[in-house]
């Protein structure tokens, strides 16, 4: 054995978080194990219709379709509970922490709701909540996109004799968040418009059919 290997490296999944309005990095979620696949599902914006008193207007988008995406994912303990000397965080834990991690994603933090809580008892009527951190999900170098956990859930399978879960499933969803929710000037806004053009980009290579693929010679 030489130590050199012509695999390539497998690159993981993710989520990075960032500061509220997208400023500086504050941590990256990588998925242990890259989910089997991924659903995407989209919600065309179109121009009147859908029984509004406008007539429809089939070729006129008044922005970018509204993107969702779930996924399952696998996370368990069995690696470094094969190393307990250096995963010490396992052993008393198991997977509890990456779980809290995720959870995260959808709660606010206990200084936001003690601070929401001063303001109301001090006599504030209006309390605007905070924006909360921006979340990009990574899909590899092609697929960068911000989003927004819109459900979260946890199936716990396995437990260690302190009761703390050892493997888990995670099913997310997200909401894909467009120009339309951040506007052009916003970095989550930028990072939309460059997933819009790496997609263009990759239609391109794509090419196209013949109308005799089709059965066609000719459209009528």
């Amino acid at each position: 054995m030489t130590g050199y290997t012509r695999s390539p490296r497998l690159l993981k999944a993710g989520l990075v978080v960032l500061a509220p309005g997208g400023g500086p990095l504050q941590r990256v979620i990588s998925l242990q194990y890259n989910p089997d696949a991924l659903t995407r599902s989209y919600q065309v914006q179109g121009v009147g219709g859908d029984g509004g008193g406008e007539r429809a207007q089939p070729f006129r988008l008044k922005g970018p379709a509204v993107e969702t995406i779930k996924l399952d994912a696998e996370i368990d303990a069995a690696d470094p509970l094969e190393h307990p000397d250096r995963n010490p965080a396992a052993v008393s834990s198991g997977i509890a922490p990456q779980l809290a991690l995720l959870e995260s994603l959808v709660n606010p933090s206990v200084a936001e709701l003690l601070a929401h809580d001063a303001l109301a008892s001090s006599g504030v009527l209006e309390i605007v909540p905070p924006e909360a951190p921006l979340v990009i999900f990574v899909w590899g170098a092609k697929r960068v996109v911000p989003v927004r956990v819109t459900d979260c859930s946890i199936t716990e399978e396995a437990f260690d004799p302190a009761l703390n879960p050892i493997r888990a499933k995670v099913s997310l969803g997200l909401h894909v968040l467009s120009t339309d929710d951040l506007g052009f000037t916003h970095k989550g806004g930028q990072i939309f418009i460059n997933h819009l053009r790496t997609r263009e980009a990759l239609a391109a290579q794509g090419g196209g059919a013949t109308l005799s693929a089709l059965g066609l010679s000719s459209l009528p």
